[in-house]
């Protein structure tokens, strides 16, 4: 009895070994790690791509590239990330490095987002809470390429992303999530790419505001705007016109902030705005 009873146990490991996937250092030798910074996007090509996979979320290739972004609020660590598709099923790691992005000191004027009573901060919660729907919505087939389209032309150099804020002597609750670009006073703010509307309207921090889903995660977004032409629910083609540039919400002055959200991880928005081929890419990586 007690031999059939070890021999029992026996099998039993082995079967919960068959079913345990090795870990990535097993499971094909070295594994190739790039480091990259919060806020960051990292990219891998590999002939046959379809699937890429990162921290519990898989998504499609787009033209056999997989795009990893990395989203500002994550901690520093290792971060797996995974590519499948006609061949064998390749992993990698991500080193996400700590990265100070600096800090700014901002004076508003006399403007309600300088000093917002209970009333204007009960309206924000709401606005977030309407924005929330919008990061939970089902990821569809994506309706761009990269590059993106540039938001306003010409195109300034983006500012300020990443740096922890400073109002009026007080420090905002998070850090700058998009870019901040100076065009002049009255350019019209642009799709970056074909999509649906997914929220068109005035806020109370960030102004008149667009949101466009263009598919594959990935969310665009366009604050203080003067005015808004477009609604929700509209489909828009690359380079339509969404609004006006302007000074709404809390700004001082006239400039567009834009922001991108890609399987819901805030992003520095120039990664998508130029070239794919100075993405950091994994392949220029040695394991």
């Amino acid at each position: 009895m007690k031999v059939m009873h070890l021999r029992g146990i026996l099998f039993g490991l082995l079967a919960l070994a068959c079913i345990i996937p090795p870990p990535l250092s097993t499971a094909q030798g070295p594994v190739t790690t790039i480091s990259a910074a919060p806020g960051t996007l990292v990219r891998w090509m590999a002939p046959g791509a379809e699937r890429c996979s990162m921290r519990g979320r898989s998504w499609a290739a787009l033209g056999g590239t997989c795009y990893y972004p990395i989203d500002l609020l994550v901690k520093p660590g290792p971060i797996a990330i995974a590519i499948s598709g006609s061949g064998p099923k390749q992993f990698a790691r991500i080193s996400v490095e700590a990265n100070d992005y600096g800090t700014e000191e901002v004076t508003l004027p006399d403007i309600p987002q300088a000093n917002p009573s209970r009333e204007d901060l009960r309206r924000d919660r709401v606005d977030q809470t309407a924005l929330s729907r919008i990061w939970a919505r089902k990821e569809g087939p994506a309706q761009f390429t990269l590059p993106l389209g540039p938001p306003v032309r010409p195109l300034p150099v983006g500012k300020s992303f990443g740096v922890k804020r400073v109002y009026n002597g007080k420090l905002a609750e998070q850090a700058h999530m998009g870019s901040d670009y100076d065009s002049p006073v009255g350019s019209s703010i642009l799709a970056v790419a074909g999509g649906t509307v997914v929220f068109a309207k005035e806020m109370f921090f960030e102004g008149n505001a667009v949101f466009i889903d263009h598919g594959d995660g990935l969310i665009s977004m366009y604050f203080h705007l003067s005015e808004i032409k477009v609604q929700e629910g509209q489909e828009v083609k690359k380079g339509e016109t969404l609004g006006r540039e302007g000074a709404t919400g809390r700004a001082t002055g006239p400039h567009l902030w834009f922001g991108v959200r890609w399987h819901d991880a805030r992003i520095n928005p120039k990664f998508v705005l130029e070239e794919p081929s100075r993405i950091p890419s994994v392949n220029r990586v040695s394991p």
